[in-house]
């Protein structure tokens, strides 16, 4: 897959068939408008080519409202789009100035002239230009005039319901990791480095990873206790991980920490990979460190039964 950071970057002597759209967390819905583009591109002599953009639209457009959180950065959108058969993937800076262009400049000036659109593959509630006034109605009025064809790809769904980047992010922030990753096409994972915490997990026979996320974006779960698969230096391992502000210890301090099973290296200031896999309880306040640890022994039985593992 060839990566342009740019519209302006792609080649002048390439003909296409193109789909657009920000592709948050490349799911399941957006994994069959990419194999339908394919599909199109080699029966027609074609490449394919994904527009999206960067930064979210959301958070150009509405300053005042910075709370859209993202199941995927755009490094990892790029890393999930890698694996899709996709020829070219158009990243392009969204900018307030962009966001004016009126859906027929944009046809025009951009899909047409820009990326030598030949034909063009858009889900069922697409919307383009400025104030999402394009529409599947305005493409089929102009792909005679510009000389392209149009489709547009059904809804996905799974257990009857329509599969969308929303409802996996509200999923995501439930905590419900059995819907979400049902409709990603890989669990929902941060990735995170491993910084020095303040040693209680192994004061009490549990040490924990310290986790932080620095990307501001990236969306992450209500508090709890969860179920985990940990990648370190790609190697998978289990565990366990709570989120929130540790009420038992009384600091205050929103942490990740995550207790990786049957693991006993160092790790400070590596990149971990932590996939999601369910929820196993709300986080609580204990009267002490003793019945704190009688709970993490529970919650170790209770993830260790998940993954089917006896415990060493």
């Amino acid at each position: 897959m060839k990566i342009y950071h740019s519209i302006e970057d792609f080649p002048s002597d390439i003909n296409t068939v193109v789909t657009i759209g920000t592709f948050d967390g490349v799911h399941k819905g957006h994994i069959t408008i990419i194999n339908r583009l394919s599909k199109l591109a080699k029966k027609r002599g074609l490449e394919s080519v994904l527009l999206t953009f960067d930064p979210h639209p959301r958070h150009v457009i509405y300053k005042d409202n910075q709370d859209l959180r993202l199941i995927h950065t755009i490094e990892e959108k790029i890393d999930a789009l890698k694996n899709t058969g996709l020829h070219n993937l158009v990243v392009h800076k969204f900018t307030k100035e962009f966001s004016r262009i009126k859906s027929l400049h944009f046809i025009r000036d951009i899909l047409v002239n820009k990326l030598n659109m030949k034909f063009i593959v858009v889900g069922f509630n697409h919307h383009f230009g400025q104030n999402r006034e394009g529409t599947f109605d305005n493409l089929i009025e102009l792909s005679d005039l510009y000389s392209f064809q149009v489709e547009k790809v059904k809804p996905q769904n799974v257990n009857m319901v329509t599969i969308s980047s929303t409802k996996i992010r509200k999923a995501i922030l439930n905590g419900d990791f059995k819907k979400a990753n049902t409709y990603l096409t890989s669990n929902f994972f941060i990735k995170a480095y491993v910084k020095k915490g303040n040693k209680i997990g192994s004061k009490i026979g549990f040490p924990t990873a310290n986790l932080e996320v620095n990307n501001k974006i990236k969306i992450l779960p209500k508090s709890g206790v969860y179920a985990i698969k940990a990648f370190i230096h790609n190697q998978q391992y289990f565990g366990m991980l709570n989120l929130g502000f540790r009420p038992t210890i009384s600091d205050n301090s929103f942490t990740i920490e995550a207790h990786i099973f049957d693991f006993f290296g160092s790790i400070y200031n590596e990149q971990l990979k932590i996939e999601f896999i369910d929820r196993i309880r709300d986080e609580k306040k204990f009267l002490d460190l003793d019945k704190l640890k009688a709970q993490l022994k529970v919650d170790e039985i209770h993830c260790r039964q998940i993954f089917n593992l006896k415990r060493y």
